[in-house]
């Protein structure tokens, strides 16, 4: 049966019996396969076998169980592989312990059976190109002119051909006995592991082998199985997809399982498993480059929005789905005659015009971030391209069409702001899981280079942005940002009158919008500019100074007409001033220390019984409560450098005292937004104030105890229980049956945050109390 010394060792190892201690006793299988006799181990029941035993020796035996089927075919190829014997034995041997109703044997041999399948269609390839290959010699003997013409020569090349083939019809003859006998009793197995196999090795075949398996009939079940149950088989089936569509010659034999099953590959972008909807978008995205007809305008609206999705390795394959449908430019061809340069700007113009366009038609008018994010991975070479999108903003915005409009460059703003950000913090946003946390050595390289390069551009180009779009508060809000993340060890964070420059552009904002949004960003980006140990600070820090003393200069000259009297008496226009020039110095006292302007004696005065019985304006109350319960924050949080005097001691004691009498004041206001202000300040107050007392070093000076009064205790109390425990019915501040549920939404946030403060004062009152303080 072999005539070969290799094939007579390897048939008295083939039938050698077995090591009793393994459990296994097989009678020789090569003369009764038929018959085959199993004795199993008393735990063959067992979940925990080589594939499927936790850590690193399941991955390891499956690598290495595949390798030795593979190399055992690959040694056997010329010899005993073709015996007629053998492979009829080890393949009926597979089929029955691939039906065994072990899982261990089932699972293990499934697997062996796969693997010599892919081997055989290795052998069949050789083989396949050995045929073509003596085809072709036989062609070229063939045109010889007879004198030429070798006949025995063509005789053995005919000889060989045919042989080749009748080896190749052989092996085809064995993988179809494979499949029929083992395959289409295990795709659809209990076990998911089993149905996994089967999907990978079929993708694999039709892959590899397109003549034989590419075509309905083998297709088919790649299409049932998408609808499996096991997130691991579906992905396995969309892997498989990816290597059928990812190969141009392949496409024919897919049209009629493309227009089968569409509608399903969609619907799988919305899997529960993340993975499987990531790598069916990226199927999607094969799909759309490969065959344009196949998806509908529908199909693509519907997956352009996961750009917005929750999930970034979805989101960010659908921003490659939107990159190469939308975003990228096709030559025209006016670019004949125009230099690389120009080129390149304009494919820039038409990618950033798409991308507006899209957004716009979306209609997700705040989730510009999400987007840019999106497409980072792909289009971040876009996204980076700052001194493109800042020339297109510093042009003319033209409503004719022939440049952009102001809605275009508003939106473009946007989209700036968010690709700096990215640049300089990376895509981790609120509201997206799946964003990589930790950056390798060559991703923060690449960050602090996207740094240096926008902060030197951006330095330069900001201030003629923020003298153009001042008059609008958005874009001003959203331009004012950049500067936080500036790089400060840039070159050109050495270069003074740049600075000056963005610093006077700022100031110039601030003069003209009072918004808490530009105030808030304008505060943010001075406390990034005067942080310690940028190139800046002093030049910064004295702007800012010059700033704050300015509005303090004209509060004083407001204030000073307005309480001349025992009340408060100011115009409308006075009113508004007011309001605005306090709303500035309490929004820039959150992130700065202002205690040397001494607001807690200029802004008090406001806060006395005559002035709140007399109609004080609501809007002016409530300022003044923010802005004195930050005074006295900044003062218990630097009260060890403070308080180095007992008078300095007694002084910040009798500012806590003033404060919660004004603040038991305002809690009987008739606005709702003095009472909820006053209650939080006065709550943060008392929290801070026991925190000062918690961590006093006994070797300093230190703080006076302050304790509420028991009517304050009482005020906060009573006022919890009424605006915080209420139901819709006793909301005073929502209309029953006509409040939006925006409005809904916003007290529910608002009760939650005064419930939050009250119940923080409560525990750390009760914990000093326990404590004997």
């Amino acid at each position: 049966m072999c005539q070969s010394k290799e094939g007579r060792d390897v048939m008295r190892n083939m039938v050698e019996e077995l090591d009793e201690v393994a459990g296994l006793q097989y009678k020789k299988f090569l003369a009764f396969p038929w018959i085959l006799t199993v004795t199993w181990p008393l735990d063959s029941d067992s979940a925990e076998y080589p594939l499927m035993q936790s850590g690193p020796h399941s991955r390891w035996f499956h690598t290495e169980f595949s390798e030795f089927v593979s190399v055992l075919v690959a040694q056997c190829q010329h010899t005993i592989i073709f015996d007629s014997y053998l492979m009829s034995a080890v393949i009926s041997l597979l089929s029955e312990l691939s039906n065994s109703y072990v899982r261990a044997f089932r699972h293990t041999f499934t697997l062996a059976a796969t693997k010599l399948l892919s081997s055989l269609m290795g052998v069949a390839l050789s083989l396949s190109v050995g045929i073509e290959n003596s085809q072709k010699l036989y062609g070229v003997q063939r045109t010889k002119t007879a004198r030429q013409r070798s006949t025995q020569q063509l005789e053995r090349l005919q000889k060989k051909i045919t042989e080749l083939q009748e080896k190749r019809a052989e092996i085809e003859s064995m993988m179809d006995v494979i499949f029929k006998g083992i395959f289409l009793k295990r795709y659809r197995d209990v076990l998911p592991e089993i149905r996994s196999i089967c999907m990978e090795e079929l993708g694999l075949w039709m892959k590899l082998y397109s003549s034989l398996f590419l075509n309905d009939s083998y297709l088919k079940y790649i299409g049932w199985m998408m609808y499996d149950k096991t997130p691991d088989v579906r992905l396995k089936c969309m892997l498989a997809l990816q290597g059928l569509y990812g190969d141009p010659a392949l496409l024919p034999k897919l049209d009629l399982f493309t227009s089968r099953f569409k509608d399903r590959i969609i619907s799988m972008t919305l899997d529960k498993d993340n993975e499987v909807a990531v790598q069916t978008m990226k199927l999607l995205v094969l799909i759309s480059r490969t065959s344009e007809d196949v998806l509908t305008p529908e199909d693509h609206n519907r997956l352009l929005q996961f750009v917005y999705c929750s999930q970034r390795p979805l989101a960010a394959a659908a921003g490659e789905f939107l990159f190469s449908r939308l975003l990228s430019a096709e030559a025209s061809e006016t670019q004949d005659s125009m230099n690389e340069e120009d080129i390149r700007a304009q494919q820039t113009y038409t990618r950033i015009k798409a991308l507006l366009q899209f957004y716009q038609e979306s209609e997700a008018h705040t989730h510009v971030v999400y987007l840019v994010d999106s497409l980072w991975d792909c289009g971040g070479a876009l996204l980076k391209d700052w001194p493109t999108l800042t020339s297109v903003l510093l042009q003319d915005s033209s409503p004719q069409g022939l440049g952009f409009s102001s809605a275009e460059q508003a939106v473009l703003v946007e989209i700036l702001v968010a690709s700096v950000r990215q640049a300089s913090e990376g895509p981790l946003l609120a509201g997206r899981s799946g964003a990589k946390k930790v950056l390798n050595a060559r991703e923060k390289k690449c960050q602090i280079d996207d740094c240096l390069k926008l902060t030197e551009h951006l330095l330069v180009v900001l201030p003629q942005l923020l003298s153009k779009y001042s008059y609008s508060c958005d874009i001003v809000a959203s331009l004012i940002k950049i500067p936080q993340y500036f790089l400060t060890q840039s070159q050109e964070a050495e270069n003074s009158e740049q600075v000056c420059s963005l610093v006077a552009e700022m100031a110039s904002v601030l003069d003209l919008h009072s918004s808490p949004a530009v105030l808030e960003a304008a505060a943010r980006t001075y406390l990034s500019l005067c942080g310690e140990g940028t190139a800046w600070c002093s030049v910064v820090s004295a702007a800012r100074d010059s700033l704050v003393e300015s509005w303090m200069e004209h509060l004083k000259d407001l204030l000073k007409d307005s309480l001349s009297g025992d009340g408060f008496s100011a115009d409308e226009e006075k009113l508004e001033d007011i309001v605005t020039t306090t709303r500035k110095l309490r929004t820039f006292h959150s992130c700065h220390d202002l205690s040397r302007w001494n607001l807690f004696d200029l802004l008090s005065p406001l806060l006395s019984e005559e002035v709140i019985c007399r109609g004080a304006p609501a809007e002016i109350l409530e300022e003044v409560l923010q802005c004195l319960s930050l005074t006295l924050l900044w003062s218990l949080n630097k009260s060890s450098e403070l308080l180095t005097s007992r008078e300095k001691a007694v002084a910040q004691r009798l500012q806590l005292c003033l404060f919660s009498e004004s603040s038991h004041r305002c809690l009987s206001h008739g606005s709702h937004r003095v009472r909820s202000q006053a209650f939080l300040g006065v709550c943060d107050i008392l929290t801070a104030h026991w925190f000062q007392l918690h961590v006093w070093d006994p070797t300093c000076f230190g703080p006076l105890l302050f304790t509420p009064s028991p009517k304050l205790q009482r005020a906060l109390l009573t006022f919890a229980c009424t605006h915080v425990f209420v139901g819709a019915d006793g909301d005073s501040q929502s209309k029953v049956g006509e409040s939006p549920d925006e409005e809904k939404l916003e007290n529910l946030h608002r009760r939650r945050n005064l419930l939050a403060a009250f119940c923080k004062l409560i525990s750390t009152w009760s914990s000093r109390n326990e404590h004997g303080s």
